[in-house]
């Protein structure tokens, strides 16, 4: 067999695995067929009312890596990672300690560790205020933001600041988490 024979298949391994990334945009939107991993299946799905409390954790070394939206992974961006939501979307997500809330583009899927809900890239992690504890609780609410604050978030900067949450309403979805 001929060197070139031989070499032919991992070849043209390297040369997919170089394909461009996907441009960041919010469509099409992507729902995805039901999936398994570590045993558990998840199922994908439109989910205008999704409103949860859980856990937060946040990935960053994953940097340059492909999202599962085709895009490339970029730490600082403010972006996030969720079993089931479609690809795009948008969710708000408040850290249920401080009451802090933030606008994220979820591009990806996971988090596939028991009892986390969503995780962070590290800019949304340090939007939040969590960064340094690993993970945290929080409450994750899918929401339709207008255009402006999608094209920042795009762009990979954050889009405006939300109010925090504060009070009766944090203390009624602390209460939820327990």
């Amino acid at each position: 067999m001929t060197l070139l024979a031989r070499f032919t298949p991992v070849l043209a391994l390297l040369i997919a695995g170089c394909a461009s990334y996907q441009p960041v945009a919010d469509s099409p939107v992507r729902i995805g067929p039901p999936y398994r991993v570590k045993g558990t299946t998840y199922v994908p799905a439109d989910q205008p009312g999704y409103d949860e409390v859980g856990y937060a954790s946040w990935y960053g070394s994953e940097s340059g890596n492909r999202t599962a939206r085709g895009e490339k992974f970029r730490p600082k961006w403010i972006t996030a990672a969720h079993t089931t939501l479609p690809l795009p979307s948008y969710v708000e997500v408040t850290n249920l300690l401080t009451g802090r809330t933030a606008l994220v583009r979820v591009n990806d899927r996971g988090p596939f560790a028991r009892g986390r809900i969503i995780d962070l890239s590290r800019g949304a992690a340090d939007l939040l205020g969590i960064r340094s504890q690993g993970h945290a609780p929080v409450r994750v609410r899918h929401v339709d933001p207008p255009e402006k604050d999608r094209k920042k978030l795009r762009k990979g900067k954050p889009a405006r600041q939300r109010p925090a949450l504060t009070g009766e309403a944090l203390e009624m979805q602390r209460a939820r988490i327990r």
